[in-house]
């Protein structure tokens, strides 16, 4: 089975987490999820550079990478993905923000993640769980 790395970036701003929704896709069971943005490593590129580059593709700003707050392995049915996340905040004079691999955003309190009626991909939930928990 075909094994994707992949980094997140948890960005927290006023004590509100960006949550980004995924536009339609090929497999039905991430076609619009939520979840946290990020993307493939590149060849010899380390998860924090991975990160920043990512950000900038995906949403126009700049962050700066912190803490790293969890490894998910999760098995969709046609890949395993290992994904590496991290907390991060924008650059100050980053936002707004522009979408362009996404179709909506929000921000939301770490507490209103679960019970915020998003449909979050599955391999993201831990990352959701892990902020219900302990929202730093």
């Amino acid at each position: 089975m075909k094994k994707i790395e992949v980094v997140a970036a948890i960005i927290f701003k006023s004590g509100k987490v960006l949550c980004v929704q995924r536009g339609e896709n090929k497999y039905s069971y991430i076609s619009k999820k939520w979840e946290f943005p990020g993307g493939k490593l590149e060849q010899g590129e380390d998860h924090k550079s991975a990160i920043m580059r990512e950000i900038i593709e995906e949403l126009h700003i700049r962050v700066s990478v912190g803490v790293h707050m969890i490894t998910v392995e999760h098995k969709y049915p046609d890949f395993v993905l290992t994904m590496h996340a991290y907390r991060c905040e924008p650059s100050d004079d980053s936002l707004p923000l522009t979408l362009t691999e996404h179709v909506a955003h929000r921000w939301l309190m770490p507490g209103e993640l679960l019970f915020s009626q998003l449909e979050w991909a599955a391999a993201d939930v831990p990352i959701v769980e892990l902020l219900q928990r302990n929202p730093l």
